[in-house]
């Protein structure tokens, strides 16, 4: 069958809506902050391979492991018409147990296979376990939380009740956790309804040829990508501050082989696996990788399975990118898979400088908090999870960006508003940290100050990094400030470590700076520049 260029533009877009739709679905439909404020949620399509034909302009650290979930769906499962499978296990295609993946089959009328598979991931403000929103510190998954292997949330279009049932007798917030839940539910419906009636206009035949189109097209695209990669072995290694049980630095070390239209990536010289919880599973590791290359490419590029045929990865087992159970991972998904980028892009910035930005704020400051409701009687349970912004890396003519997510996270913030009608807290400050940013001829962006007041007492945890060792600065530029926690408790301040979980009076303001991007090039190359665009006085 011929590809008419015009036909696949328009399946590309097709498929991108069925995305964004169920995206729009999620975000209206469900109850927590978490995804109707943040939007902390993702939504892809599937041919019926499994083989991912198109992503919603979602978050990168779900979009990238996704399709390992929807394998380890479709390997434990028959999914009939009306199912739809449940798990978030990372031992077993997830990233972190909050994440809580749905995979749906589409079936057309006579049809005995699927024509397409249909999914979307979810970040839970809690699903149990030792530390209210399920984030806190750890040192083996089983305190993590609920762990849900492939199951059957829906069978025949009916809710599984005894599934359901289970999950929301394990978490603190069981009627948030069952809203969201349904609310992913109708997603996959209006995402099942929108390929059907393509398929219905269009012929069964047309869409799905003009899927596979689309992975070979993007995997034509990537090779072009690699083949204007100067050919070479290009290394890198950046280090996690510490794990938060150890003091010791988890190093992260890359070896990047371009040769000709391939690219290989190998993560050998990592630390082990580690002690505490910022352990990455391979759905990550896979995740960040496929997130970094696909930067390279314009943006009009389909995000499909075809952009990864390319690129060969190599995470040994039992070590930090690709850690082996029992280990705790609630950190991996969110520092550990921003430590990754950070260290692939050095290594490209040794290929192609003059494409490469300085290194962004590399932590996802995560914050979670919970206890009992006292503004209301009886009390009420609340659990609830944010990241917080910071500056991004200056880079080849352009400045860095302060106060926004960057790299694995594509999130909101939560309006103060919102924040402060939900849970018993009062946003004391939330303002740009001046002078965060790294210098250089391109500065990086400013990190943010937050303060919130808790008007309860509550169980807090956070995960961060950059607290000790900052972004880094390329071709000359000055790295970005590092990070700071504190808790203020009647008027005194005492340091917070980068990942610690504990308890908080009412009353006690907890601070969180966050980091700046580092500069890019040499500051002295602005001043230079202003002298020669100043005019010369007249003469005498």
């Amino acid at each position: 069958m011929s590809v008419d260029p015009v036909r696949l533009e328009i399946f590309k877009n097709l498929f991108h809506s069925v995305a964004e739709e169920m995206g729009a679905a999620l975000r209206r439909s469900a109850f927590s902050p978490n995804i109707k404020e943040r939007r902390d949620y993702s939504c892809a399509v599937f041919d019926a391979a499994g083989e991912v034909l198109a992503m919603g302009d979602h978050m990168p650290v779900h979009l990238g492991s996704m399709p390992m979930s929807v394998t380890a769906a479709l390997h434990a499962l028959r999914l009939d018409p009306g199912d739809v499978a449940l798990l978030n296990d990372p031992y077993a295609g997830g990233t972190h147990l909050p994440d809580l993946t749905m995979v749906m089959p589409v079936y057309a009328a006579g049809t005995s296979r699927p024509l397409f598979y249909i999914a979307n991931r979810a970040h839970h403000a809690d699903i149990g376990g030792a530390n209210a929103g399920s984030m806190g510190m750890s040192r083996e998954i089983f305190q993590e939380g609920l762990r849900v292997p492939p199951v059957k949330i829906m069978q025949r279009g009916r809710v599984a009740q005894d599934v359901m049932s289970l999950i929301l007798a394990n978490v603190r917030t069981a009627r948030e956790r069952e809203g969201d839940l349904t609310a992913q539910i109708a997603a996959c419906r209006i995402g099942e309804r929108r390929l059907l009636e393509m398929a219905s206009k269009y012929g069964k035949r047309d869409v799905i040829s003009y899927g596979r189109h689309l992975l070979d097209y993007s995997a034509r695209m990537m090779a072009a990508t690699l083949e204007a990669i100067p050919n070479g072995i290009y290394r890198a290694e950046d280090f996690l501050d510490d794990d938060g049980v150890t003091p010791e630095r988890q190093r992260i070390a890359v070896a990047l082989r371009i040769r000709g239209k391939t690219a290989e990536v190998d993560f050998a010289g990592s630390a082990p696996q580690c002690s505490g919880s910022v352990n990455a599973v391979e759905a990550i590791t896979w995740s960040a990788v496929f997130y970094v290359f696909r930067c390279l490419l314009d943006e009009q590029v389909p995000a499909t399975s075809g952009l990864m045929r390319s690129i060969h990865v190599t995470a040994p087992a039992g070590t930090i990118v690709n850690a082996r159970p029992p280990a705790a991972v609630a950190g991996g998904n969110v520092e550990t898979s921003q430590r990754i980028v950070d260290t692939l892009l050095r290594a490209l910035s040794r290929a192609i400088p003059s494409r490469i930005p300085a290194a962004s704020q590399g932590t996802m400051n995560n914050l979670s908090f919970g206890g009992i409701d006292s503004r209301r009687v009886p009390g009420k349970p609340f659990a609830y999870y944010e990241t917080i912004a910071g500056g991004t890396g200056g880079g080849p003519g352009s400045p860095g960006t302060s106060a926004t997510q960057s790299h694995m996270t594509n999130t909101l913030n939560t309006p103060t508003e919102v924040l402060e009608h939900a849970y018993p807290v009062r946003v004391r400050r939330y303002a740009l940290r001046g002078g965060s940013a790294g210098e250089g001829q391109f500065s990086g962006g400013d990190g943010i100050l937050r303060e919130i007041e808790f008007l309860s007492d509550v169980q807090a945890g956070i995960l961060s990094d950059r607290r000790e060792l900052p972004p880094y600065g390329l071709s000359g530029g000055k790295p970005g400030k590092s990070g700071k926690n504190e808790l203020i408790v009647e008027g005194r301040t005492q340091k917070l470590p980068s990942k610690c979980t504990f308890y908080v009076p009412a009353g006690a303001v907890i601070r969180i700076e966050t980091p700046g991007g580092g500069g890019w090039g040499l500051a002295s190359a602005n001043k230079q520049r202003g002298k020669r665009k100043s005019p010369k006085a007249p003469s005498p």
